[in-house]
């Protein structure tokens, strides 16, 4: 009884072809947009608010490095077996996938946080970034990289819930997130001046808060999508699926982003001004 409510809510199989498919792919294309806009929202009120210095810190070589990562946990994210498992009615390997993308979630993401936290000001100087803004930035990366757990969950969860046809929840909790982000840059810029640390708290808090309605909205689903912190595992089969079709998913994904990189850094060497300007 249970699988045949869990099988009923996908209904991207049934109906008019281009409807379903686009139904499916507009939350996902407004949900990276929205990812964006975390640090867009950022860049406009520190620029407004606090100076051009501010602006070119969180909307320089810091803006591209997190590009970077965002582009890179979306395509990893998107290619979560649990679809593949979920359309051939392979309920205990859907359990198992979900519980090794969560896992893998979190031990990459602490990994990519410790090695960001250490390698952020050495990035920061291979680009060029300028000696004013360079204090700056090494802030507001360093607490973006404190935030890389709660956003590889948000994804990882994401797009569980998107292989079984979900796709608006995602987003609605992103949307949330991001209006949650401008209220926390406002109040924390704007009442109690914090500049540059303070919209990176901000981000900071609004990715946790994205990342625990998903995993909430797991933690109370129906089986077999159902979290439970007790399985919570990695499993060899799932693990090596997920990682065979995510890892040339996520290099692909990045491959603007890298050239972003390169074309920062060419930036870089103007100044702060032109890099506010940019």
């Amino acid at each position: 009884m249970v699988q045949q409510k869990a099988v009923s809510t996908n209904g991207i199989t049934e109906g008019v072809i281009w409807k379903q498919l686009l139904i499916f792919f507009f939350p996902i294309l407004f949900g990276t947009l929205f990812q964006q806009l975390y640090n867009t929202a950022d860049a406009i009120i520190v620029g407004r608010f606090v100076g051009k210095e501010a602006l070119a810190a969180v909307g320089g070589s810091a803006s591209v490095l997190i590009n970077l990562l965002v582009n890179l946990f979306v395509g990893l994210s998107s290619t979560t077996t649990v679809a593949q498992a979920y359309g051939a009615q392979d309920y205990e390997e859907v359990g198992r996938t979900v519980h090794t993308s969560v896992m893998l979630a979190l031990t990459a993401g602490a990994a990519m946080t410790l090695v960001g936290l250490l390698c952020a000001p050495a990035a920061l100087r291979a680009m060029d970034t300028p000696a004013e803004t360079m204090a700056d930035s090494i802030v507001y990366l360093r607490v973006y990289l404190l935030g890389i757990v709660a956003s590889f969950l948000y994804n990882i969860g994401s797009a569980v819930l998107r292989a079984v046809g979900d796709t608006r929840r995602p987003l609605y909790f992103l949307i949330a997130a991001c209006l949650l982000n401008i209220l926390l840059d406002l109040a924390l810029v704007l009442g109690l001046g914090l500049g540059v640390f303070g919209v990176a708290l901000a981000t900071l808090l609004s990715q946790i808060f994205s990342a625990l309605l998903v995993l909430v909205t797991l933690l109370r689903s129906d089986w077999p999508l159902r979290l439970n912190r007790k399985e919570l595992r990695f499993t060899a089969s799932s693990l090596k699926g997920i990682l065979r079709v995510g890892i040339p998913a996520g290099l692909q994904a990045d491959m603007y982003a890298i050239s972003n990189v390169i074309l920062q850094s060419c930036i870089n060497a103007f100044g702060t001004v032109t890099i506010a300007a940019w």
